[in-house]
């Protein structure tokens, strides 16, 4: 699974979820347990929206076609992390 959206809040993950499954997109939001224990401060940045890695450059189309923020950079791109693997 491959992080496409880092979510601001709860909501915003859910529309981009709605948006992905309506494209026939399988989707998985990382983090989404975590919001329940926040309490009453706010927590910001813990939800990601992710997509299996064949799916990743479809699901960026739908994440920008949403409007709500860019999508997340695509790791393999960048040199980072991708799929748990360090680049060679």
């Amino acid at each position: 699974m491959k992080v496409v959206y880092d979510a601001a809040n709860i909501i915003d993950a859910h529309l981009i979820r709605h948006a992905l499954e309506a494209a026939e997109i399988p989707v998985f939001l990382k983090g989404e347990a975590l919001v329940g224990g926040m309490g009453e401060l706010p927590l910001f940045g813990v939800v990601q929206v992710c997509v299996p890695a064949s799916a990743w450059p479809a699901a960026r189309e739908v994440v920008e076609s949403v409007g709500l923020g860019a999508a997340a950079a695509d790791p393999q791109a960048e040199g980072g992390w991708a799929d748990g693997v360090l680049p060679a």
